[in-house]
């Protein structure tokens, strides 16, 4: 004859700080802020990509323009050659474009558990090829001209960007899915531990708890 407790868990054990849920499945998933998060940054990804993709694209009509320029580096040299507002302008151009996808993408692909140097080489390697098509297919269209310079700008501006403000807010949201966690804790319902009464053939008044020395 066996007689067994219920158990009850509510939260995480204590000495655990787990940042995502474990769904029915067994599967880690995140918390619900972290989901919402992530579907906000992905909707804005898709936005600020195709609002990108409408300027780059839009014809330029302009009496003159710069030749393309193979020559790494070689339109920052004018640019700080020229100096003033109009060279700070010209380095803007090329570092600002790309700099919110070093934010956007690894919040819509990312977690908060995710390392440093791997997301942030997951970022650069994203930001230097959405750059180059961006600066091929701006090469195609009338008013525009294909810079190199344009392509390792915006990466420079995605990996800049994305260091500032992505270590610090991944951070940030593990901290605060801790204290949720401890204050979740305390309002948890306690633990029972399961009991088996002994085989027939034992004494009466034997109970024994597994994993437990037997209480006479």
């Amino acid at each position: 004859m066996h007689r067994h407790g219920t158990t009850t868990r509510t939260g995480a054990a204590a000495g655990d700080d787990p940042i995502e849920d474990t769904g029915p499945t067994g599967r880690t998933q995140p918390p619900e802020a972290c989901r919402t998060l992530r579907t906000t940054a992905r909707l804005l990804l898709a936005g600020y990509a195709v609002l990108l993709a409408w300027l780059v694209l839009t014809p330029n009509a302009v009496n003159w323009t710069y030749p393309a320029n193979l020559t790494p580096l070689a339109s920052v040299d004018r640019a700080l050659a020229l100096g003033g507002y109009a060279g700070a302008r010209q380095l803007a151009a090329g570092i600002l474009p790309l700099a919110p996808f070093g934010v956007l993408l690894p919040i819509a692909v990312g977690r908060l558990r995710t390392p440093v140097l791997p997301s942030f080489l997951r970022t650069v390697g994203g930001a230097a090829l959405l750059a180059t098509g961006l600066e091929i297919l701006k090469s195609w269209t009338p008013g525009h001209v294909l810079n190199v310079d344009d392509i390792i700008l915006g990466t420079a501006g995605a990996a800049a960007c994305h260091l500032l403000l992505v270590p610090a807010a991944r951070a940030l949201l593990r901290l605060r899915a801790r204290r949720r966690r401890r204050a979740a804790l305390p309002a948890a319902q306690p633990h029972h531990r399961t009991y088996e009464l002994a085989s027939p053939a034992a004494p009466l008044g034997r109970l024994t708890a597994p994993g437990s020395p037997t209480v006479r």
